[in-house]
């Protein structure tokens, strides 16, 4: 099994190599007349319509001109993607709409696209003939070689007649000119793959880069900027996620285990004070004290899983998500199957999801039941909470979920609630894996 793979692999690279030979080949020979056609328009149009353009007349001759230009641009751009081996788009020409037919038909004149279609259709023509050159002389020099021991016997030799092989000193005999004219031939048919496929991708770059270039620049300019606003977003994003942490944080401090440590100050200042007098309620106060101390203990502890959970730093998601449900007041039916770890910030994202969905499910969503799954897929991580409650969530400033979607944009993610009154609510949020 394994060796007809292997000769399977070798026949199929040398099928595309003959494939895209041939591709190469009709797309340099055809692009000789193309380019002499468009070279004669192009050339003729546009020098009329120049010289013309004083009475108005050769302002339509311009046009049609830079038309046929982008006429031949839209083939010459099919023509290049199987050279190329990509799809070449059509970048936008500019349209005048509603302004009167006058101007709607010079519009091309105002078109920066249609002049450089037209620069391509002056210019083409120097590549093709350099293309053209190489490619007849090589497959000419490729066939004629290979064949002559098929047809030395058929040509006139004699003293007069000075071959090559000659010229270089080799005797003229059928064999040295057999000989001489294959080696030419091998030489030739060895290096037609490479030196076609040179030249026909010169002539395709060179063109895209006329036709494309400038579309192709605007594009880049385009997603740099817009890459540039996703990233502004996610810091944005993630410094009012961060904000609402901590303030949440100082509140839940503020309201739990700071107010408990005053109670213990306080209670051991009066255990002190009546240490002398009445040693028996002083040590109830003591007791009741480390009572204190252990439920402030659990609520650091609390705290603490909140802001960086041990077991999803030791365990990983799945182990997170298993305690997070046993947890939660609300039975949660859990579908996290195994998987590999994944980048901590994703985990951390994706946990605190779970966490918050399940924490707004206990408070507010009166629900019987929550599913809670998590799938992994080629791109990223899907984080679905839903629950049958009473609805009506919401991700706008001001509702509870609004921090969890700038801790989700931070991440890079989507976070989308459907929750309609009294029909339940569905949280999903889509996290990318970095690559």
């Amino acid at each position: 099994m394994t060796t007809a793979y292997a000769d399977a692999a070798p026949a199929r690279s040398h099928r595309g190599k003959l494939a895209q030979l041939g591709i190469d080949t009709q797309y340099v020979l055809l692009g000789f007349p193309l380019g002499l056609i468009t070279l004669i328009i192009g050339l003729t149009g546009f020098a009329l319509g120049l010289g013309l353009a004083v009475i108005w007349v050769g302002l339509p001759l311009m046009v049609g001109t830079l038309l046929f230009a982008r006429g031949m641009a839209i083939t010459e751009r099919a023509r290049i993607s199987p050279v190329l081996g990509q799809r070449v788009p059509h970048p936008p020409y500019r349209k005048v709409h509603g302004e009167g037919a006058v101007r709607r038909t010079l519009a091309p004149l105002l078109d920066a696209q249609s002049w450089l279609d037209l620069l391509h259709a002056t210019l083409r023509f120097i590549p093709n003939v350099i293309g053209f050159s190489f490619v007849v002389v090589w497959w000419s020099g490729a066939i004629a070689g290979l064949l002559y021991p098929f047809y030395d016997w058929a040509l006139p030799h004699s003293p007069d007649n000075y071959g090559l092989h000659q010229v270089l000193g080799f005797q003229d005999t059928a064999s040295v000119r057999i000989f001489f004219n294959l080696s030419i031939g091998i030489f030739f048919g060895g290096t037609l793959y490479w030196v076609v496929r040179a030249v026909a991708l010169a002539e395709a770059y060179f063109a895209k880069g006329l036709l494309n270039g400038a579309h192709d620049l605007r594009m880049q300019v385009a997603a740099a900027e817009e890459a540039r606003d996703v990233a502004q977003r996610q810091k944005a994003a993630a410094v009012s996620a961060e904000a609402v942490a901590l303030r949440r944080l100082e509140r839940d401090i503020h309201d739990g285990p700071q107010q408990r440590l005053v109670r213990l100050a306080m209670d051991l200042g009066r255990a002190e004070q009546q240490f002398t007098d009445d040693p028996e309620r002083a040590r109830a106060i003591v007791a009741e004290a480390l009572t204190q101390t252990r439920e402030t203990l659990d609520e650091l502890r609390a705290l603490s899983r909140g802001i960086a959970p041990p077991i999803l730093v030791d365990r990983g998601l799945q182990a997170a998500l298993t305690a997070l449900a046993g947890r939660c007041t609300v039975p949660v039916d859990l579908d996290a199957p195994p998987m590999e770890r994944l980048d901590p910030a994703v985990e951390s994202t994706a946990y605190f999801v779970v966490a918050e969905a399940l924490t707004n499910v206990a408070k507010h969503s009166h629900a019987n039941e929550v599913q809670v799954s998590v799938q992994r897929i080629a791109t990223g991580l899907i984080v679905t909470v839903s629950d049958d409650g009473v609805g009506g969530a919401s991700l706008a400033k001001g509702h509870g979920l609004a921090g969890l979607d700038d801790r989700v944009q931070a991440a890079g993610g989507v976070l989308a609630v459907d929750s309609p009154v009294d029909g339940g609510t569905r949280l999903t949020a889509a996290l990318p894996l970095p690559l």
